[in-house]
Parts: structure tokens; C-alpha cells; sequence
């Protein structure tokens, strides 16, 4: 009885919708003003975190082709926004509300507007169907709340809640239902807009080279989204079942975007040479411990032990002063400080001490330090399990110890691999233009780029991505 009330209480206050994407009625939590509020703040976490690519044009143009889709959906009176952001891994992702991402790095392996506009229209496809929302309600029906719930979860990997302290920001995770009728409503916004539908069909061949294929894969029934030539097979089907053929492609206008676009890991934003991590846009060379797990995001960069048991970290702290930072943070709630001390040379300032913190997960034993470089201040943490700490205080201390200024010129002076749009002069192939041009890359990354082969003859007047610049440090 129990049970049948709190359903009666849940239709009461929740009604049943019609999606306006897929017609089909269902029970939703969250209203469409909670879904943009939510869509907002997590707006600025992705921001944050992951930083948007510098480029005004380019946002422009994204952003105007993401309109342009938007208008022909069915929930054309969202805050719809359209952003790059500023990471090298092929990705394309939705907030609810309408906040839409594509990463540089998938931009860089589109090969035309159609293609860039079929990813964004999937991506609509997950707004304007409430996808997020759906995850959401199943979420808090399954748990029994009424309550309106995050799906929240780290972007880097966790390691038993040691990595709390990196962050988070949204991913949320949709069925492989969900995905293809994206994959189907990014179809329909591209026929209503009229660019070449078929562009899809490139996109999924693109999505599996970079993903790779064979028996080393992980099975599709362990994923999200269906493998990519399984999304390829039901496109192909939908248009021949349709007839459509044609519409805009836009090559031309499209690579014209790319020119000087920063390719793969940009070494500005830090850089590993083995153990050692050096930041040339901060100036600062820090050493990790050999054998350690390293990650660096754009707010904080840090180090896991081999057993996953331990993390050292650097971020940004907030002041000037490391003594009165240090003061703060050995006066919070559950820390005890110990051992504090003052270890100062030339233009570092190194204020550090030991603590011991009692949480709900148990007591951790650590080491923390703020370090006055020139005129920004970090924290270095290394903490574990109270248990585990006498085995990793000496290497997380020599880490705290080695944060210094970089010096190097080389270094400092390290400049991004970037994507140069050029026009063939005389026929060749891809691998030979790729040996001459001195590209930093293998011919077979280059001509996955491009879509083709390697030793593929390009003809006169073909326009290609190359990539230029030195190997980041080296």
C-alpha cells in the first residue's frame, strides 16, 4: 500500500509529458525550468575545468551552426549555447537545458560544416528528447525520493575516494537506446537545415578509426554507445529507407576554420618528461614519483600511487601569504596539524606541516605545503589512509620539496603542434608530403585525419590538414 501511495503521490505531482522529440508520453521529475537551472551551474563547471578554446571566430562559427540546428528542434526556445573547449580527445557532450560541448579535438578530425553539424545535431537530439532528464527520474524513482537529483561523477578516474579533492564535473551517462535516437534526431535536423545527411555516415567511420576495432575491444553490451559501425548500419538504413540524398557539405569553408587550430596536448597548459611536470604559461617544475599514475587537468595536477592508496597534488591556492593559507587550512573542521614548519630559499617561500584528518570514510594522515612562487601561491597535498602513510610520506615530501621555478628557455619558450591547412601542388602521396613537410606525427595519424590512406595519391589542388611543430619536449 505503501508503495501504491507514493507512486499516487508521484503522478500527482508530476503528470505524465508528451516529449516533443519522440512523441512518446513518460513520467519526468524535472521541470524545464530545473533542467536549464541545471544545465547553467554546470555550465561553469565544465567551463572551469576544462577551459574553451581562444578563438572567437571559431566560437562564433560553432556557436551560429548550433543555432542554426537548434531553430529547426523542437524546443527551439531554450538558452541553446554552443562552446568549444579547449581538450584533445575526441568528444562531443550535452548539459540539460541546452549547453552544448565539442572538443578541438574532435573538430580536428571532421572533414566538412555537414559532418561538425551532424555531431551537434545528436546533441540536440539528447536535449530536446530529455535524455538527462530520463537518467534523472529513473535515478530518484529507483532510490524512492521525490527529490530532484545531480548526475555527477569525476572526470578523472577515482582511486577509493582519494581523488575526491580533484573536482567534478557533469557526465551523464545515457543507454544505447538513447544514443541512437540521438544518432536519428541528429538525421532529422540535418534534413530540416539541409546539409547532406550522409555526413553521418562519415562521422561513425571516423569514430571507429579512432576508437579502433578487433577482439581487444570492450564489448558493446558493457558500453553507452553502440559501436560506431553498428550506428553506421542503422543511418545507412534510415536513409535509404528515406531517399534523401544531397545538401550542403561545406569542405572548404570548414577546413578554413581549422587553420592554426592547436593539435593534440597543448604543452603550454604543463607537460610530463618522465616524473618531472613543468608548466611553461606558470613557470614552474615539479617532480612526481617515479612509478606513480600521473594526471594533469587544468586546475590541478597530481600523482597516484601505484596501489592506488596515496595521491600528492598541486592546484592554485587562494592569497599571498603561505603562512596565514597554511594556518587556515590546519584550522578546519577534523584536521590536526603537526610538525609545522618553515622551509624557505631565495624566491620560494615553503610554509608546510604534517596533519591527521578524521573523516566519515575514516583518519588520513598527510602532508601539506603552500609555496610562494614569484607572485602566485599553490598547495601541494600528499595524504592517505593513516595506515598506509608511513610507506609514502618520504616520496610525497621529496615532491613538496622539488616545486621550483622553471628556468629552462626551451622549455618556457615550448610552443603547441598546430593543424596548417595547405593545397597540393603535384600529385603525391600522403606519407611522402607527411616525410617532406617534417611533420611531427606518423603518416598513418595524419591520414586518419584526413581521412584517407597513407600511401593514397592526392591529386593536384587537393586541400589537406597537416600538422606542424616540434614534438613537445624534445
Amino acid at each position: 500500500m505503501l508503495l501504491r501511495i507514493r507512486w499516487l503521490l508521484l503522478l500527482a505531482l508530476t503528470g505524465c509529458m508528451v516529449n516533443p522529440a519522440t512523441g512518446r508520453r513518460g513520467i519526468s521529475l524535472v521541470g524545464e525550468g530545473r533542467e536549464i537551472e541545471m544545465g547553467r551551474e554546470a555550465d561553469g563547471q565544465v567551463t572551469a575545468q576544462m577551459g574553451l578554446v581562444g578563438d572567437a571566430e571559431l566560437q562564433q562559427y560553432v556557436s551560429t551552426l548550433g543555432l542554426q540546428l537548434a531553430s529547426a528542434s523542437e524546443r527551439p526556445e531554450l538558452p541553446w549555447s554552443f562552446k568549444v573547449v579547449d581538450d584533445p580527445t575526441v568528444n562531443a557532450f550535452a548539459l540539460p537545458g541546452g549547453f552544448i560541448y565539442v572538443t578541438r579535438g574532435i573538430l580536428a578530425n571532421f572533414e566538412s560544416e555537414a559532418e561538425l553539424a551532424g555531431v551537434l545535431g545528436h546533441e540536440i537530439g539528447h536535449v530536446t528528447a530529455r535524455h538527462s532528464v530520463s537518467q534523472i527520474t529513473r535515478q530518484q524513482i529507483q532510490a524512492g525520493a521525490l527529490g530532484v537529483g545531480m548526475i555527477l561523477s569525476e572526470r578523472v578516474r577515482s582511486a577509493g575516494g582519494i581523488l575526491n579533492g580533484l573536482g567534478q564535473v557533469w557526465n551523464l551517462s545515457y543507454s544505447r537506446s538513447h544514443e541512437t535516437e540521438a544518432d536519428e534526431l541528429g538525421l532529422r535536423y540535418l534534413s530540416r537545415t539541409a546539409y547532406d545527411t550522409e555526413a553521418l555516415v562519415g562521422v561513425f567511420q571516423m569514430l571507429a578509426a579512432v576508437s579502433g576495432s578487433g577482439d581487444g575491444r570492450v564489448p558493446e553490451w558493457q558500453l553507452t554507445h553502440p559501436y560506431p559501425e553498428n550506428r553506421e548500419a542503422n543511418i545507412r538504413g534510415l536513409l535509404d529507407a528515406s531517399g534523401a540524398s544531397g545538401g550542403r557539405v561545406a569542405r572548404d569553408e570548414y577546413l578554413e576554420q581549422l587553420n592554426g587550430l592547436v593539435y593534440g596536448t597543448n604543452p603550454r597548459d604543463g607537460l610530463f618528461l618522465e616524473t618531472r611536470f613543468v608548466h611553461p604559461d606558470m613557470a614552474f617544475d615539479l617532480t612526481f614519483p617515479a612509478g606513480w599514475t600521473v594526471v594533469n587537468q587544468r586546475t590541478v595536477v597530481a600523482a597516484i600511487s601505484p596501489e592506488e592508496d596515496a595521491i600528492v597534488m598541486l592546484q592554485l591556492a587562494e592569497g599571498d601569504d603561505p603562512r596565514s593559507s597554511l594556518q587556515t587550512f590546519l584550522t578546519q573542521d577534523g584536521v590536526t596539524g603537526a610538525n609545522r614548519r618553515t622551509d624557505d630559499s631565495g624566491e620560494i617561500l615553503r610554509q608546510r606541516a604534517n596533519f591527521e584528518l578524521t573523516t566519515d570514510e575514516g583518519a588520513m594522515r598527510g602532508e601539506v605545503a603552500f609555496v610562494k612562487l614569484g607572485s602566485q601561491l599553490y598547495q601541494v597535498l600528499g595524504y592517505a589512509a593513516s595506515a598506509g602513510w608511513g610507506q609514502r610520506s618520504a616520496a610525497a615530501g621529496r615532491t613538496i620539496s622539488s616545486l621550483r621555478p622553471l628556468t629552462d628557455a626551451d622549455l618556457l619558450a615550448v610552443q603547441p603542434q598546430r593543424l596548417e591547412i595547405v593545397t597540393i601542388r603535384e600529385a603525391t602521396s600522403l606519407r611522402a608530403l607527411n616525410e617532406r613537410s617534417g611533420s611531427p606525427i606518423p603518416a598513418e595519424e595524419l591520414a586518419r585525419v584526413n581521412r584517407v590512406t597513407p600511401d593514397q595519391m592526392l591529386a593536384a589542388g587537393a586541400r589537406i590538414k597537416l600538422v606542424r611543430g616540434a614534438v613537445p619536449g624534445r
